[in-house]
């Protein structure tokens, strides 16, 4: 989710109260377990400290530096060559007041949002409570790009969706590949390319004889319960939280991350998100550089086959500082699903790359995302201390299209909720276009498209609630809302595989530019997709190591 594009022509225990104030930033996103990371906020990288200079010329550009562009930055300096990662967001290298890098869920301040002067948290109330607050106006973490009929979550800062999301990291089912990416060969990618992806990501499981007994996930065990009660099946899912460090969390022999709700807006310990692995791994070669707060607006054809790329430096209330000008002999969009996808659309459209083909901006979809709470009986609590970090799901993918994840509610008090996060088999596709009079690119997703999604996750819920005698929560998305059909976590598409690129992303019409981000998979991975984004970019980067570079 890492988007460094910018496209439209414009500058850029808890107490009631805290709990009210952050609550709806929880419920989110989402083998080789590593050992304990030491106790201290970190952020593992930092970006390097001369940015890009206006006039350089560098031989490799990466635009974003979320999965695929941390991916295509290591394997190309492992290959001798010198990168430069452009990111629009900030370093998140260096402790604020609290002496943490990243806000606390419950108590959001300016690190929280990208550039809103109040939260737009996924879950806007509870108990008939509004609860968004003010903060600061400042390059933030969460990005909420409201489009059309849609809100999009999108990590901003050096790892990208890494930093923001909960981290499961779920292989598909091979069975259900084959509408995933339809023009990969499954051999390849699970025999080769998951393995690397889950390797490179440390990905490992929670430990199930520490979780069956283990106060913070009384959650997900009820979860559990009530899923099998009604026949669906209950599957421990990976996730690239450190096991280790979560075990002596609930312990309380270090300080705590995941058991203090930290999740949406950064995890300060425990979560390996890409800048304790791939980025940390890019810059040892000493071939990487990054530079934060640069946002691309153009990438143009230049002499001997290079690019031209503007570069806009930002300041922390979002204005400009500068203008940069520096000329790539190759260029990787990695901004991101709706980055790469706004940028390329702009660019066709403006007549900067009029080449690129009919494809750009089609095929994008949300991964079928839609939340929704259930209120569960007395007997059945889910616990005051809930770990932020999720590692299970009830699998209802082939006989209902749903895959929904047990989502904690970490707010210190006792809930007797359940809260889900579903990734459902939705048909739809919308597509990006220039907006000449507004200066702006333009989503035409439809609110209206989330109904398949509500269908299929009710396929799930509405069973469970029959079988407990439970009901849905209706207090947190709105007033009488059932359903959280209003966002996504999971943009995917824009720039499909095998038709706006080659087979392994390469743009037609451009020799020399590439996408190597979730923009490549056409809408849908029927599970938490960055473990594929990563193998897919482990695929791509091969070959065109093999064969451009």
């Amino acid at each position: 989710m890492s988007g460094t594009a910018r496209c439209d022509g414009g500058s850029g225990g808890v107490s009631r109260r805290g709990f009210l104030a952050g609550t709806g930033s929880i419920l989110g996103a989402a083998v080789l377990s590593g050992p304990a990371i030491a106790a201290q906020p970190r952020a593992a990288v930092r970006a390097t400290a001369a940015p890009i200079g206006d006039g350089a010329r560098v031989p490799v550009l990466v635009i974003g530096t979320g999965y695929g562009g941390s991916v295509a930055a290591l394997r190309m300096a492992q290959a001798g060559v010198d990168v430069h990662m452009v990111e629009m967001g900030m370093a998140w290298d260096t402790p604020g007041a609290d002496g943490k890098i990243f806000a606390n869920t419950t108590k959001p301040d300016n690190r929280s949002f990208w550039l809103r002067t109040k939260t737009k948290q996924p879950l806007s109330n509870f108990l008939g409570f509004p609860i968004d607050k003010d903060v600061p106006k400042y390059t933030g973490i969460l990005d909420a790009e409201e489009m059309g009929g849609i809100i999009v979550y999108q990590g901003r800062g050096v790892g990208g969706g890494s930093l923001v999301n909960g981290g499961m990291a779920v292989t598909p089912k091979r069975a259900n590949f084959g509408a995933v990416l339809p023009s990969v060969n499954p051999d390849e990618m699970y025999g080769t390319y998951y393995p690397r992806a889950n390797a490179g990501l440390g990905v490992g499981l929670v430990n199930p004889d520490w979780f069956e007994t283990a106060p913070c996930y009384q959650y997900a065990r009820v979860g559990r319960k009530h899923a099998q009660r009604s026949g669906f099946p209950f599957v421990f899912v990976p996730d690239v939280y450190d096991w280790a460090y979560m075990e002596q969390e609930q312990a309380g022999t270090v300080p705590k991350s995941a058991l203090d709700g930290e999740i949406l807006y950064g995890n300060n310990y425990g979560k390996k998100s890409l800048q304790k692995t791939y980025i940390a791994q890019a810059k040892a070669t000493g071939r990487v550089s990054i530079t934060p707060l640069h946002r691309v607006t153009s990438v143009a054809p230049a002499s001997g086959g290079t690019y031209s790329v503007t570069i806009e430096q930002l300041n922390t209330d979002g204005s400009v500082a500068a203008t940069k000008g520096v000329t790539a002999d190759r260029v990787f969009f990695a901004a991101g699903s709706v980055g790469t996808s706004k940028l390329l659309v702009k660019l066709k459209a403006t007549g900067v790359l009029p080449n690129l083909n009919g494809e750009i901006g089609q095929g994008w979809g949300d991964n079928g995302n839609v939340m929704c709470g259930r209120a569960n009986h007395l007997w059945d609590p889910t616990g005051k201390v809930q770990a932020s970090i999720p590692c299970g799901g009830i699998d209802n993918w082939d006989a209902g299209g749903a895959f929904a994840e047990v989502a904690p509610l970490p707010t210190g008090i006792e809930t007797y909720a359940s809260f889900y996060l579903s990734i459902t088999k939705n048909p739809h596709r919308a597509q990006f276009s220039w907006n000449a009079a507004a200066n702006r690119v333009d989503l035409n997703w439809q609110t209206a498209w989330k109904q398949p999604s509500i269908d299929m996750a009710k396929s799930i819920f509405d069973k469970i609630n029959a079988k407990e005698g439970t009901i849905y929560r209706t207090d947190l998305f709105g007033t009488y809302k059932i359903w959280g059909d209003h966002l996504t976590y999971h943009p995917l598409g824009g720039a499909i595989l095998n038709k706006a690129t080659d087979n392994y992303g390469r743009l037609y019409g451009y020799p020399g530019l590439y996408v190597i981000d979730g923009a490549l998979i056409p809408g849908n991975t029927s599970v938490n997709p960055f473990v594929t984004i990563t193998a897919l970019a482990e695929r791509n980067i091969e070959n065109i190591i093999a064969r451009d570079l």
